[in-house]
């Protein structure tokens, strides 16, 4: 076996090979040489603070590619200035190598406007401040929500979310002042079922539920009945339910007092009682006193006659006082020694 293993054209096939392989490589790297041109390179110009056409002009003189791109922009230094390159300036490079050139651009990137809306005006605030955006006017306008954000304003036009406006811009917004107390309901019967919204909204009110008779739900029916009723105090922001038809409200009279028992109910009040006079108290209950055993009265010494000392009552007639005071006698003095 290992007779065979030295033998002569076994060394043969063995450097037959190895010289295969070596052509190989070599015809590789000569074919690599040549479709890459090795050698052959080129320096890469500065063209660092030229303007971006200038910049392109040397580039394509010198056989070399370019790809332009922008820095974030810098007042400092002029617009489509080239701030930066690469590779650096005096690199060597291929024939047809990509430079890149950072460019400084004419103005600041446009600044996307969030989502603010329906917001706390403080939070508000502070959104447009990080994305270095002004707050100009704060324009304050009757609405339900108290400090939200309504609109957004951008030189006079309503500005939406998502669009893109330069940095450093002014927004002007407009602030919800709150609900009103004690408004008075509108007159909605006799109306369109578009028209009451028109009406519920700008008055700042909701609209409730709203009642079709026929189960449509047409915006031309005609409003004939409401609650709360016309002329109703309410806070806004409050709901007001509709009843609509295709009929007119005098002819549903049945269905609007049918609704009025529900809604209305007639609440009677008894009048008050002419009577001024002024209760009788109540008798206060003493109790009564025990009754003291009287003694029998001394007996009499006086010699006059019983008869002198008993007075007989006569009725009491009618009789003028004149009469009276004529009758009464007067006092005798009695002097005792």
């Amino acid at each position: 076996m290992f007779r065979s293993f030295f033998h002569w054209k076994v060394f043969v096939n063995l450097l037959l090979a190895i010289a295969l392989f070596v052509g190989l490589v070599w015809l590789t790297f000569r074919w690599l040489e040549f479709h890459t041109n090795h050698g052959d390179e080129i320096p890469v110009p500065n063209v660092v603070n030229m303007t971006v056409q200038q910049a392109i002009q040397v580039l394509d003189d010198q056989g070399l590619e370019y790809e332009v791109d922008s820095f974030k922009f810098d007042p400092k230094f002029r617009p489509y200035q080239v701030l930066q390159i690469f590779p650096s300036p005096g690199s060597r490079v291929k024939d047809g190598r990509t430079i890149v050139l950072k460019v400084n651009p004419k103005t600041y990137a446009p600044v996307t406007i969030p989502d603010i809306l329906d917001g706390y005006k403080g939070l508000a605030f502070r959104k447009l401040e990080r994305l270095e955006l002004k707050v100009g006017d704060t324009i304050y306008e009757p609405n339900i929500q108290k400090d939200a954000v309504i609109r957004m304003m951008y030189n006079g036009s309503v500005i939406k979310p998502g669009a893109k406006v330069p940095m450093f811009s002014t927004i002007d917004l407009v602030i919800g002042t709150g609900p009103k107390r004690n408004v008075t309901v509108p007159n909605l019967v006799g109306m369109t079922v578009a028209q009451a919204k028109v009406i519920i909204a700008q008055n700042l009110f909701e609209v409730g539920i709203i009642d079709f008779q026929d189960g449509g739900k047409s915006d031309s029916d005609i409003i004939y009945y409401q609650d709360p009723e016309a002329g109703a105090v309410r806070d806004q922001g409050m709901q007001i339910d509709l009843w609509a038809s295709k009929k007119t409200p005098a002819e549903m009279q049945a269905k609007i007092r049918e609704l009025d028992e529900m809604y209305r109910p007639k609440i009677e009040i008894a009048p008050p009682s002419e009577d001024f006079s002024v209760p009788a108290e109540e008798p206060v209950k003493v109790a009564p006193e025990p009754q003291k055993q009287q003694s029998p009265p001394p007996a009499s010494t006086n010699t006059k006659p019983q008869e002198e000392k008993t007075v007989t009552k006569k009725p009491v007639e009618n009789k003028p006082t004149e009469t009276k005071a004529a009758e009464k006698k007067p006092a005798k003095k009695v002097i005792v020694e």
